[in-house]
């Protein structure tokens, strides 16, 4: 048996909508897209150190993979992020993928929840979930995150995609750990 944690940006209000590219995701006429770009400083090297220290593999959706997968492969092994992502496990919920050309890349298709529960039930590293937020909606309802690791911006955008939405199933969580950066970014890890 394995986690699934959930590792993601988010607005002060909530918002996990393209946190770093200003045309990431444009969907509902998002136009703050890009948001987490000016507190980048420090915010990498945490990410590095408390979630992708120990060996992880992947869990995607469809349109986080395809941004992912444009550019890590890209990036050399030097890069400590690109190597860790490069070489890790990957899996893809797709219905429309047929060739998945990134490294260790794995569709998975049919009943999501089916075949994420069966991932969990495999030995193996952590399962962590970048973004996707579609995804990450389906296994919030599903009750399938063990661990949210958030980085909350000192940033407000008003509409957009959020983590928790009003659909999402009432849970309490128990806060592992937080750490603030010296930009405003607050790390935050809470388990189920």
């Amino acid at each position: 048996m394995r986690d699934l944690a959930i590792i993601t940006f988010l607005t002060l209000d909530g918002v996990m909508q393209a946190p770093v590219q200003p045309e990431e995701d444009l969907s509902g006429g998002f136009t703050q897209g890009g948001w987490s770009a000016d507190y980048f400083d420090g915010v990498m090297e945490q990410v590095n150190e408390e979630a992708m220290a120990a060996p992880v593999d992947l869990l995607f959706g469809r349109k986080t993979y395809e941004l992912f997968a444009a550019h890590w492969p890209h990036v050399g092994d030097d890069n400590l992020h690109a190597r860790i992502l490069n070489n890790a496990n990957k899996f893809v919920a797709t219905s429309t993928l047929s060739r998945l050309e990134w490294s260790n890349s794995k569709p998975i298709t049919g009943d999501i929840v089916e075949e994420v529960s069966r991932l969990k039930k495999q030995d193996g590293p952590l399962l962590q979930v970048h973004g996707s937020w579609q995804l990450a909606q389906t296994l919030l309802a599903h009750e399938l995150i063990d661990e949210f690791r958030l980085w909350v911006f000192p940033v407000v955008v008003g509409s957009g995609k959020r983590l928790f939405n009003q659909d999402v199933v009432p849970t309490n969580l128990t806060l592992v750990k937080t750490k603030a950066n010296s930009n405003g970014v607050v790390m935050s890890i809470y388990r189920r």
